[in-house]
């Protein structure tokens, strides 16, 4: 992350584009033979299994056929609002759990491979700013402990959908099966420790959301996705324009620092080699399908 702020003045940007911004919830319905593998062996990572192209901008006769909260007021900026007021209204490939303190949702367009949203359903946190919301001591708490819980269940699922790929799980799996084999007992202390997934989790709040109600992205750390088409896209998650749960309660220093703006401009750089793309998105783009590969094996 970056250590020091712009060094001049910004305007304010969203890190989404205005197609995204005023898209609405309709559940991607691209079937997925390996998903309807995944949901016999687990329920929850079948619900984080994204589809494969993104959604498209849905017609005026989509929305009335599809959309479960069409004819609220839940549209444009306040669209997370919808998964809010009526979680139960959409289908698990959407909606992933619900309390009555939070909301856990894929990304309608996702910035990776896996990128969930966690949405807290208090009426009086749900409209402030995340930097405001989260000075709160017994908010802040809840929140941080949601996040970790949604982390771990992302990690799992990274091992799941691309566990195959990983040296070390191979490894760890193979000395498993020579034990079986061995008719030995399996002592998890003498076996290879495997692939640590948590380490390919990120998460946070934007500096400057783009959406109304207050969320909290948790997603794998690859940035490889179809949706990831723009350069303020790939930096909302490259730079200090993401900040960390773990980083609050901000100091007003550190408040002042984040909004100077500017993080969507800086130069693009990888973020496994640390390749420095200046403003060549394109370039960047192939290079990520390339780390993508190379990032599964490790």
């Amino acid at each position: 992350m970056d250590t020091e702020g712009p060094t001049k003045a910004h305007v304010v940007q969203d890190a989404t584009t205005g197609e995204e911004i005023s898209g609405t919830a309709i559940p991607p319905s691209t079937p997925d033979k390996d998903r309807d593998i995944a949901q016999k062996r687990n329920a929850f990572t079948e619900l984080l299994s994204p589809s494969k192209n993104p959604p498209a901008e849905p017609t005026r006769s989509t929305l009335t056929r599809h959309d479960p909260t069409a004819l609220t007021t839940f549209a444009g900026r306040a669209g997370l609002g919808a998964y809010i007021h009526a979680p139960q209204s959409f289908p698990s490939s959407r909606v992933i759990s619900f309390d009555e303190s939070f909301v856990t949702i894929n990304d309608l367009y996702p910035k990776s491979s896996i990128h969930t949203l966690l949405l807290p359903r208090d009426p009086a946190k749900q409209l402030l700013h995340p930097f405001e919301a989260l000075q709160d001591p017994e908010f802040l708490s809840t929140v941080q402990e949601e996040v970790i819980r949604l982390r771990v269940l992302v990690a799992k699922e990274l091992q799941r959908r691309f566990g195959k790929y990983s040296t070390k799980e191979r490894s760890r799996e193979a000395a498993v099966e020579k034990a079986l084999e061995e008719g030995k007992e399996i002592n998890e202390a003498s076996l290879p420790r495997g692939r640590d997934w948590s380490r390919d989790v990120i998460s946070g709040v934007h500096t400057h959301p783009s959406m109304s109600h207050v969320h909290m992205h948790v997603l794998s750390v690859d940035r490889h996705s179809e949706c990831m088409r723009h350069r303020k896209h790939y930096n909302s998650f490259a730079t200090d324009f993401l900040v960390d749960v773990g980083e609050f309660p901000l100091s007003e220093e550190e408040i002042i620092r984040r909004k100077k703006g500017g993080w969507l401009d800086r130069d693009l750089v990888c973020w496994r080699c640390g390749r420095n793309y200046k403003n060549k998105f394109k370039a960047l783009k192939h290079h990520l399908e390339e780390e993508f590969e190379e990032w599964k094996k490790e």
